[in-house]
């Protein structure tokens, strides 16, 4: 076996192993293709998922044929329509894969049934429709700039709210009670929402600012 015919081999065998990945993540909605586009005529390697009826064996798609045309087409096509024989409508993404010499050889296709989720859409799409007058909130006043605070407190130390350490919290109540913030209608519910923590834990922490 020379350098290349190795070096094809690897290739397909680890991107096998992405595409039963892939295939097992998003079954059984998603259809995975494996394409060997150094033989076109019987490019499909591995199909998973299988929803548009094809074979291991059959021969390359237009989208195959055009890369091996074209070594400068693009390497990944994401997110354009495409119909099933039945007619379902799918969402497809194929990614191209070249060798050392930079010609492509090999290709990895995801086709999305829609079907489901469109279907989803639909009923959900009037469930969570409002009017848009009378509004109402039901979050207290200020808690939206409560939560922004603790948001930039954590952010000027590289963090996010929920890991943030216990003495940081400490010094969070302080600038939060300094600001005023506190003062707010619920205030150590939506910081201990927000924190991720009990509600215990944030009165604790407003006791004891001092303690490391």
């Amino acid at each position: 076996m020379d350098g290349q015919t190795a070096e094809q081999a690897l290739l397909l065998e680890q991107l096998q192993q992405v595409a039963r990945g892939l295939a097992q993540t998003f079954a059984p909605f998603c259809e995975v293709v494996v394409h060997d586009l150094t033989h076109p005529e019987h490019a499909i390697l591995a199909i998973h998922n299988n929803l548009s009826g094809r074979s291991v064996g059959q021969s390359a798609t237009e989208l195959g044929l055009a890369r091996l045309a074209d070594p400068d087409s693009p390497a990944v096509i994401a997110n354009y329509a495409g119909r099933l024989a039945d007619g379902r409508p799918v969402k497809s993404t194929s990614i191209g894969l070249k060798n050392a010499q930079g010609a492509y050889v090999a290709a990895l296709c995801l086709n999305l049934d829609l079907t489901v989720f469109q279907g989803l859409h639909s009923v959900l799409t009037p469930f969570i429709q409002v009017e848009a007058t009378p509004e109402e909130t039901l979050d207290p006043a200020g808690a939206g700039a409560l939560r922004a605070q603790i948001d930039a407190f954590a952010a000027r130390r590289g963090l996010t709210p929920r890991t943030l350490s216990v003495h940081d919290r400490r010094q969070l109540l302080l600038e939060l009670r300094a600001s005023g913030h506190l003062d707010i209608r619920r205030a150590m519910e939506i910081v201990a929402g927000h924190l991720q923590i009990s509600r215990a834990a944030v009165y604790t922490a407003a006791k004891q600012p001092g303690r490391h």
